[in-house]
């Protein structure tokens, strides 16, 4: 018996475009879009160019979706990615409701912690982040039709590797759409790397290879007026922002809002700073005059340290009837937000951007002036509904010399994260892969070199199966690592809520992880839910991975935070510096770094650092490096955690002209103990040769005699060459073994360098048989005409001058001929002194001097020295040291 087969599911209603693009500028384009797509079909590529607040967030998806609809089912949804969470959700709500459907049926979102989106959803908006992890997880994505990578020119380092790895992902779908969306003229690029060569099974002959159609769409702007306030304080100094900068911005902020409610503009006002500090500092400013009845405006907050329902807050419009609306913000509310109601901005001028420290292994993000376009999206944000204002807190000529973009992330950022994607997706190092930038050299071989300590990737760069499975844990590889191996240690619980504390995003006060992670617990933080919902997803993976592990492990829970960062990061394991503060830490690195003031870490001696940068923020306590965040730690868990860092030694040093040892116990740069010793002979030479390397043979001592002899060798190696030797400071240190041996053996043998003389192993550089005529081409005295035997004073070895002889004038009479040196080559220089041997002349002619300038010296002189021989005739007069007889 036979049944029939079930009826089809009904196909999804298409979106209404007309009614969700009323009022959208981009709605426009649509058209020209739908074109471009059609003539790469089935799955074709564009780049879309539009100001924010176009409308291309909101129309370019459903339109993707109503193109893909007559494909199989399984491939019908459309994947778009906002660059930040709040930004995901909102996009979602306003293409929801303008689409009348509920938020999670047709539209919904997939962000870090939180997921409304079913089976029946037909647009997603998710975060980078999320994405790639679906990409890893199925390299095919063969439940998206389109993909929309918006905002690339924002040059995210998540969306940077996106648009590679679906360069790739077209290769073999040729079915798959993909769009990518820039607020900035930066789209040619983007076209020619998402267009080229993307075709795959099902493309048949069509004709790939150029680059992707560039849909532009005309700005949306009203009239915008700009002003320029420059503060009269310094907006960064070494410390971070100014206070009386921020103060500048608030106190601006407020007045320019005042005057526009004055003049009947009843609008809200959108305040730009660098980071969640300044944004806190900056409202509680405001807040702080609307207490005193000085200013008539709510107050808000948007960075990604809030709860997801404050951000939702500030970037929903105004409640119907309610007070004027002062929101401050970060980048955030930049270009991948539209804030409704603004028609004020007032920009700082300033942003954070990642910046890497190779040579102290920190990295973080950085206060620096934000670029020009940066600053033209920002100032667009209040002539989007109507004409506005923007308010510059700062100069054109500093505008003027701000960079045209922003640095792409992908170049200053630690890539340790995103080599490991790069390895899981078969491209290690990025090996093969179109990315907008190709990340440098140096920092990818250290973040593949990191990952090989890990165990995440083999030989060859290649990802483990134990990469893998780090892979899918939503934090650093590191801190992945340290969850799988700290289940052990301090149970699967314990390690969980480490990693999920360490790898959220909320700030530690004063630096302070435990205190931080009690709030967490208590729910007394704003992020609290989301931390949950990462230590139960952690939790999960690790119980997956380690299935064998206890609830608890030897290490108290107490000390859990700490050891899991220790297990992480054990290059930031800390020590206090006795004698230098409560505050005041040395990490295995070798890296200073400092508490913030008033911290409650102050004072432990062992520290797990999660995060510490460059002392541009607050309170360093001198160190030029900031500990962000970090748990107390035993000195037991610190050399357990680190314990590959573990190192006995004798560390032997030549100082002072002589050598000494110690033996120390080290845990990275950090000395645990020291105890002096008596050094090998290898040792010794070994810490002989450092030395020298690092001071020269000034380490042992130049004799006068030694000097000399190497004066006289520098300069026949000048005139004559081979075969006298090179005796300059390079060429004596690169053969040590061959004419210091010896001496080496004494010093190595703890003899004090003041008992060697280097004149004899110099000696031992002599060329033979050509050594017999040393004194005769450069010798040590020079006999002049009075008897006397007078030293010659050879040039310095590295300088290109004469020797010279320093003798008294009357010493020289008669004597026309000028000595030469070295076969004649090199004219001595003579200085001419007088009886009190001060100079009087300086000539490598004395023909020349006798027959001319003597006769002025003579009248000049005589009555001054009337004791000593001043003849009218110098030619013929007795050349002598003495005075004159007496009569």
């Amino acid at each position: 018996m036979t049944f029939p087969p079930d009826p089809l599911p009904p196909a999804p209603a298409p979106f209404d475009l007309e009614a969700i693009g009323a009022g959208l500028v981009f709605a426009r384009s649509l058209a020209e879009l739908a074109d471009a797509l059609r003539a790469g079909a089935p799955g074709g590529a564009a780049v879309v160019q539009a100001p924010p607040g176009t409308g291309k967030t909101t129309l370019v998806p459903p339109l993707l979706a109503n193109l893909t609809l007559g494909a199989a089912a399984e491939r019908q949804r459309i994947i778009v990615t906002q660059p930040r969470r709040v930004a995901a959700r909102s996009a979602a709500r306003r293409l929801a409701a303008l689409d009348g459907s509920r938020l999670g049926d047709r539209v919904g979102y997939s962000v870090r912690g939180e997921r409304q989106a079913g089976p029946a959803t037909l647009i997603e908006f998710v975060t980078p982040g999320i994405l790639l992890n679906r990409l890893l997880a199925d390299p095919g994505l063969e439940t998206a039709g389109a993909v929309i990578v918006d905002e690339v020119h924002e040059r995210g380092l998540e969306t940077d590797l996106l648009l590679g790895m679906l360069h790739e992902v077209r290769q073999l779908r040729g079915d798959l759409a993909l769009v990518a969306m820039s607020a900035t003229l930066d789209a040619p690029r983007f076209a020619a790397l998402i267009g080229e060569g993307a075709e795959g099974p099902d493309a048949g002959d069509s004709d790939g290879g150029g680059p992707a159609p560039v849909v532009d769409c005309p700005s949306a702007l009203h009239p915008l007026e700009v002003e320029w306030v420059p503060a009269a304080a310094a907006r960064l100094d070494e410390r971070g922002v100014t206070r009386a900068f921020l103060d500048h911005v608030a106190d601006t902020a407020a007045a320019a809002h005042a005057r526009d409610l004055a003049s009947g503009r009843d609008c809200d006002a959108l305040v730009f700073v660098p980071g969640a500090w300044e944004v806190s500092y900056v409202a509680g400013r405001l807040r702080g005059r609307q207490r005193a009845g000085a200013l008539n405006a709510e107050v808000l907050e948007l960075h990604g340290q809030i709860g997801p329902a404050e951000q939702d807050r500030a970037v929903s419009g105004r409640v119907p009837g309610g007070s004027p609306r002062i929101i401050v913000s970060t980048s955030l509310a930049e270009s991948s937000l539209t804030v409704p109601g603004v028609r004020l901005v007032i920009d700082s001028g300033l942003s954070r951007e990642p910046r890497r420290d190779a040579g102290r292994g920190m990295s973080g993000l950085v206060n620096v002036s934000c670029s020009r376009a940066s600053a033209e999206q920002r100032a667009g944000r209040a002539a989007r509904q109507g004409p506005g204002r923007v308010v510059r807190c700062f100069d054109q000529k500093t505008f003027g010399a701000a960079p045209a973009h922003p640095t792409p992330e992908i170049a200053v950022a630690d890539l340790t994260g995103a080599a490991l994607i790069l390895a899981c997706w078969g491209s290690p190092g990025g090996r093969g892969l179109a990315l907008p930038d190709d990340p440098p050299q140096s920092a990818m071989d250290e973040a593949v070199e990191v990952l090989r300590e890990l165990g995440a990737v083999n030989a060859d760069g290649v990802a483990t199966d134990l990469g893998k499975a780090l892979s899918r844990v939503p934090a650093d590889p590191r801190l992945a690592r340290a969850l799988l191996d700290g289940a052990d240690a301090v149970g699967v619980r314990n390690a969980a809520e480490a990693v999920a504390l360490v790898a959220g995003d909320q700030r530690a006060p004063g630096a302070d992880l435990p205190r931080l992670l009690a709030a967490l617990r208590a729910g007394k933080d704003p992020a609290s839910r989301r931390w949950a919902d990462d230590v139960r997803r952690m939790e999960a993976i690790a119980r997956h991975e380690r299935p064998a592990a206890a609830a608890a492990g030897p290490v108290a829970a107490a000390g859990a935070p700490g050891f899991v960062v220790a297990l992480a990061f054990p290059d930031r394991v800390a020590r206090r510096v006795p004698g230098e503060g409560p505050e005041r830490y040395l990490l295995t690195s070798g890296t200073r770094a400092g508490l913030p003031a008033g911290s409650s870490l102050s004072g432990h001696d062992w520290l797990a650092v999660a995060d510490v940068s460059r002392a541009q923020g607050r309170d360093a306590a001198g160190t030029g490096a900031v500990i962000r965040s970090a748990a107390p730690l035993t000195a037991d868990a610190a050399e357990t955690a680190a314990r590959h860092l573990l190192s006995d030694t004798v560390e032997a040093r030549f100082s002072q002209g002589r050598v000494t040892a110690r033996k120390e116990r080290r845990l990275g740069a950090i000395v645990l103990a020291s105890t002096p010793v008596r050094p090998s002979a290898a040792e010794g030479r070994a810490a002989v040769s450092r030395a020298l390397e690092k001071v020269g043979l000034g380490g042992i001592g130049w004799s006068t005699a030694a000097d000399g002899l190497r004066r006289r060798l520098a300069l026949l190696r000048r005139e004559l060459g081979d075969p006298w030797p090179d005796v300059s400071e390079p060429a004596l240190l690169a053969c040590l073994d061959v004419w210091l041996a010896p001496e080496l053996e004494a010093l190595a043998g703890g003899a004090p360098a003041s008992g060697i003389d280097l004149e004899e192993p110099l000696r031992r550089l002599l060329p033979w048989p050509e050594a017999g005529r040393l004194n005769e081409l450069a010798p040590e005295r020079l006999e002049v005409p009075s008897g006397s035997r007078v030293k010659i004073d050879y040039p310095d070895v590295d300088d290109g001058g004469r020797p010279v002889v320093a003798v008294k004038l009357q010493e020289c009479f008669g004597w026309a001929q000028t000595p030469r040196l070295v076969d004649g080559r090199v004219p001595v220089l003579f200085h001419l002194l007088s009886p009190a041997r001060r100079p009087l002349a300086v000539t490598d002619d004395l023909a020349s001097f006798w027959s001319g300038p003597y006769a002025q010296v003579r009248s000049e002189m005589r009555g001054r020295y009337p004791r000593h021989p001043w003849p009218e005739d110098p030619w013929t007069a007795p050349a002598t040291a003495r005075t004159k007889v007496r009569g």
